[in-house]
């Protein structure tokens, strides 16, 4: 469902397909297609994605709810 995430967050921006086409270098068209879901989106793509709306990657991809990263803590060692 990544393809809806991708238009609420654009909409909760008050950005238009076009605006995002733009900064992505694709056509409208194209990402008109990403956001129905119609093709696939390219990992480089989500990449810039993510780093634009600042979510992470699990968040655009429905892999998380959370739309930034939780912090990373070092398992210790149990030995």
């Amino acid at each position: 469902m990544q393809f809806r995430r991708i238009r609420d967050l654009r909409e909760d921006a008050d950005l238009t397909q076009t605006q995002i086409a733009e900064h992505l270098g694709i056509a409208q068209t194209v990402y008109s297609r990403y956001e129905r879901g119609y093709q696939t989106i390219p990992l480089q793509l989500l990449i810039r994605l993510a780093d634009y709306y600042q979510v992470s990657l699990d968040y655009l991809t429905g892999r998380s709810d959370q739309p930034r990263p939780l912090p990373f803590t070092e398992k210790k060692d149990k030995r």
